[in-house]
């Protein structure tokens, strides 16, 4: 293996990118609301892919969660943008690549990989749905809550668009309007990811 670098950026808060060779792991580091994103992470997400697309020297990115209960849970819903605090009031709460600075970027070209450590609810399973390939943990669990507050995964994350792209249009229909939980096992058997391997064993 190469040698790691655990300050491939600097000033990163809400993540991490650790270089080990040509491959670069991106962290979502917000464990206390099981890394749902607030607009930092969204443009420090999209900060590291920038950086990440640009570098010549590294082949394959991967992207997970701190801890073991959540891989990221969506959106932070009790996290606002300041309007009163002017160095805030001009973020936009998702940069133009979209949720987690990768879900509305078209022109990767490298491979992207999820490793779901926990659960990937909302926005997280839309970070799932965009990644090249997914291994989760056996604990992790994967849903589409949106319709339950009158919303749906069409924005920034664009997790409609690609579900019925990546599953049976059935299956698909189920997860987008029932809101419905699944395990790995079923996400694996629809065709969500790829692999499932014991809990610690995702990376």
């Amino acid at each position: 293996m190469g040698e790691t670098n655990n300050s491939y950026l600097p000033g990163l808060k809400a993540c991490k990118a650790e270089v080990d060779g040509q491959i670069l792991t991106i962290t979502i580091n917000r464990p206390e609301v099981l890394n749902a994103l607030n607009p930092e992470a969204h443009h420090e997400l999209s900060r590291v892919f920038d950086a990440f697309s640009e570098d010549n020297n590294l082949r394959v990115a991967i992207i997970t969660g701190t801890g073991n209960r959540g891989f990221c849970v969506g959106s932070d819903l009790k996290s606002k943008v300041n309007i009163d605090n002017p160095l805030t009031q001009s973020v936009a709460e998702k940069p133009p690549t979209g949720f987690a600075g990768l879900c509305a970027r078209f022109d990767l070209y490298k491979p992207v990989i999820a490793a779901v450590n926990g659960a990937a609810i909302g926005g997280g399973m839309e970070i799932v749905l965009a990644c090249d390939l997914a291994v989760a943990a056996e604990h992790a669990v994967f849903s589409l809550p949106e319709p339950r507050v009158g919303l749906a995964s069409l924005g920034g994350g664009g997790g409609l668009a690609r579900i019925v792209r990546q599953i049976p249009m059935k299956q698909a229909m189920r997860l987008i309007l029932t809101c419905e939980q699944i395990t790995a096992r079923e996400a694996l058997e629809m065709g969500l990811i790829n692999e499932v391997v014991p809990a610690g064993e995702e990376l």
